[in-house]
């Protein structure tokens, strides 16, 4: 009964090396694919900068059901102008 290990061949080691080789690969394609994901932000920037406020003003959910085609154009103007008086440049988001 010779095996492998008492005939002189490489025995089980012989499969430690592709599975080096295998781990150093996956390795760098995962290095690979986190930076490049980043884009030109690079690895130092943080992800929340590119995030949405986590309350929407107003005026912004407005334009968004707009844009869905929630409400008509008529309704649009007419919500944006009570909407800027309340929230408009001058009075700094108190009613008047």
């Amino acid at each position: 009964m010779n095996t492998l290990v008492h005939s002189g061949g490489p025995g089980p080691w012989i499969l430690l090396f592709p599975l080096f080789w295998a781990a150093v690969v996956l390795g760098g394609v995962t290095l690979l694919r986190r930076t490049a994901g980043r884009g030109r932000r690079g690895p130092w920037q943080a992800r929340t900068t590119q995030e949405a406020p986590a309350e929407p003003s107003p005026v912004t959910l407005l334009g968004r059901r707009f844009a869905a085609g929630e409400i008509d154009e008529d309704e649009y103007w007419r919500r944006l102008s009570v909407l800027d008086e309340q929230f408009g440049r001058g009075s700094r988001g108190g009613a008047a």
